[in-house]
């Protein structure tokens, strides 16, 4: 068995405040022997205070925008000063090694090694005033298993989990800053359309793909964003092993990987059964150029 958890927490600009909340969290998760812990995006340094085309999103300026790290700076090392032995994803604002472009990222890593690292590819809202896009998908093998990461607005494509489930992901972290609707918020946050969308699309995705899914996520207020928490553990076949719902926390589950895919990819199994050859349309230029056009209409 491994054990293995969801963060929901509120992360802001003060980096010290930061260290302080993933110490503590990393020491409850020791506690109760979680051996891979999913914090949130931007829990180094926070996320935006709001999306569109003003305030902080403003591309190539420093307004109050999340601090560009490198991978091999020393927010990283002082992260992996704190979790020891613990295999942790985490987000962060990525600067390239141009010294100006800028990432929203992640990296799965623990205090000796950095696994691996992903760029968002998908953005939302004018997100892409403040960060450029990444353009893979790759999956780590790690003391836990086989991790593929993504960002947010990433679970709303199912292309983006399924190639990291056909490269052979076990377990994907997904790592949010899923704030509640910007319009017809619910007075409960838990019945509000965007808390639905999330929890529906970690189910979905994980069941799609068959694989464990571990879904981070902001809580509390940052700015003009209402994050709805509800971090989770899905299991393959979509159920929801544990969750946060809107409180801050951890979401913690004990998973026996090898057992339950051998269980639930016994029969049906959504990756064997697959129909490439009648998939054309998802990368054809042309149906794509077709699609574009009639979102732009």
């Amino acid at each position: 068995m491994t054990t293995i958890a969801a963060v929901a927490a509120n992360f802001t600009r003060d980096l010290e405040q930061n260290y302080a909340l993933i110490q503590t969290l990393t020491t409850q998760a020791r506690e109760k022997g979680v051996e891979f812990l999913v914090f949130p995006e931007a829990a180094i340094g926070g996320y935006l205070s709001s999306l569109g085309n003003h305030g902080d999103t403003v591309k190539n300026t420093d307004r109050s925008l999340p601090p560009a790290i490198s991978l091999d700076g020393p927010e990283i090392r002082r992260v992996q000063q704190i979790v020891g032995d613990l295999v942790v994803a985490i987000g962060f604002c990525e600067l390239d090694r141009d010294g100006e472009t800028r990432y929203n990222a992640a990296a799965v890593l623990d205090g000796h090694r950095i696994y691996g690292s992903y760029r968002k590819v998908h953005q939302p809202l004018g997100e892409n005033m403040s960060y450029s896009a990444g353009s893979e998908y790759p999956v780590f093998d790690t003391p836990v298993g086989r991790v593929g990461l993504q960002i947010c607005y990433d679970k709303a494509f199912p292309e983006a989990a399924r190639s990291m489930a056909l490269d052979g992901a076990e377990i994907i972290a997904s790592l949010s800053a899923w704030p509640a609707a910007r319009t017809a918020t619910a007075t409960d946050l838990q019945e509000d359309r965007w808390t639905y969308r999330f929890n529906l699309f970690d189910m979905a995705r994980a069941l799609d793909n068959q694989v464990f899914w571990v879904a981070s996520n902001q809580s509390g207020t940052f700015g003009s964003l209402n994050y709805v928490g509800n971090a989770k553990v899905v299991d393959p076949g979509g159920n929801v092993l544990a969750t946060t719902l809107l409180g801050s926390g951890m979401a913690v589950a004990d998973i026996d990987i090898e057992g339950t895919f051998r269980a639930m990819r016994g029969g049906m199994f959504h990756l064997r059964d697959r129909r490439p050859d009648v998939y054309g349309a998802l990368t054809d230029a042309d149906h794509t150029a077709a699609w574009n056009g009639l979102a732009r209409a």
